[in-house]
């Protein structure tokens, strides 16, 4: 069921009451930020940006600032056990707390959103310092999940008030990210829809794209998902849910882990595919197995003529797939923590609007293949 972005969305654009600019960041909640902000910058060339902590005047936490593209990542941990990030850690391992979205009115968004029924994260605030101001709102959404209005106009600043440049002398090269492209959830046994209904009705988005569990299943598991996009199509929400399976899902094995809904993957975007996953490879990012010879054999065929050579793509593992307004390069890393939990996809837009329904398969196959070596399928 791939329905197209087009006069449904365009209609959304016109009474969207939630104006979003986009993802201004993206917020991980871990267990030792330091040494995660080197794995981010080694392996996937973020760059240091900005700092909280004990040095800024901030007592109860360490916030390191990363930042590639118009991609920015909060890498935070807590300074002692009691600790409610602590806490969260504990329960979740490393994940994602908040997915912050930008906003021209933070304290608007807060009105309009609780107005429809959203609960409270943070009443709205103004934070100041020499640079400005900017105006914070958050409000939840599935599990511990977070989202929060950021306005910066008004603000000049490295980040926000409360940090401080980072200044480094380690600033490996960047490896060609550009933008978040989408976040993906995963939710509980049929909590999809009330899920998607909360979008449509606190955020004004609409489902772009629908999969089932015909669409999305193996010879052992499935599942089902729909794409929530709000109006201009800035902001990209797909959520999964289980589906009955001869074994255990994915989505199953993620909530078993986390212990809860949350944030599945985060996808990048990319100009050039190739030599993105060349240096994230050559930097120890670990992706997902290449699928069987078959899949490239049969590229040509599958999804017409493309630019990049299909020998680079199998080398690489890289998957593709086509749509009515074009194609799209796609590929996934393992998890980025112990625990099989969050990922992280690189995609290269071609046009397409999709999201790799042609690829489904031979992704969960690659999945499953990681499951079982875990002991989890």
């Amino acid at each position: 069921m791939n329905t197209p972005i087009t006069e449904k969305q365009s209609a959304t654009v016109e009474h969207d009451f939630l104006q979003l600019n986009g993802t201004d960041h993206i917020e991980l909640y871990v267990g030792n930020a330091k040494q995660s902000a080197l794995y981010y910058k080694t392996a996937f060339g973020f760059q240091s940006l900005a700092y909280a902590g004990p040095e800024t005047g901030v007592r109860d936490r360490a916030s390191y600032v990363l930042s590639q593209g118009k991609i920015r990542l909060v890498l935070t941990s807590p300074l002692s056990s009691n600790h409610v990030i602590a806490r969260h850690i504990q329960k979740h391992g490393d994940g994602v707390k908040m997915l912050a979205l930008s906003v021209d009115d933070a304290y608007e968004a807060f009105e309009e959103t609780t107005r429809r029924g959203a609960e409270t994260y943070m009443e709205p605030v103004t934070l100041k310092d020499e640079d400005g101001i900017a105006r914070i709102s958050g409000i939840k959404t599935y599990g511990e999940t977070v989202h929060l209005f950021v306005e910066r106009k008004d603000y000049k600043g490295v980040f926000l008030p409360g940090y401080k440049p980072w200044k480094s002398n380690y600033q490996p090269t960047e490896t060609g990210l550009l933008y978040v492209d989408h976040c993906v959830g995963n939710v509980g046994w049929n909590r999809m829809l009330p899920v998607v209904k909360w979008y449509e009705d606190v955020m004004g988005f609409t489902n772009i794209l629908s999969f089932d569990d015909k669409q999305i299943n193996t010879e052992y598991s499935a599942l089902m998902s729909k794409v929530m996009s709000n109006g201009n199509g800035f902001v990209k929400f797909p959520i999964n849910e289980p589906a009955e399976g001869k074994k255990k899902s994915q989505v199953e094995e993620y909530l078993e882990f986390y212990e809860g809904e949350g944030v599945q993957h985060i996808a990048v975007a990319t100009s050039d595919i190739i030599t993105t996953v060349k240096a994230m490879k050559s930097r120890g990012v670990e992706f997902l197995s290449t699928p069987p010879g078959t899949y490239y054999e049969q590229l040509a065929e599958r999804v017409g003529k493309i630019d990049e050579s299909v020998l680079a793509l199998k080398e690489l593992g890289v998957l593709v797939d086509r749509d009515d307004e074009g194609y799209l390069l796609q590929i996934f890393t393992k998890p980025v923590q112990d625990r099989p939990t969050l990922f992280f996809e690189v995609i290269h837009r071609k046009g397409a609007k999709s999201f790799g329904a042609g690829n489904f398969k031979a992704l969960f196959e690659a999945i499953e293949r990681e499951q079982a070596l875990r002991g989890n399928l």
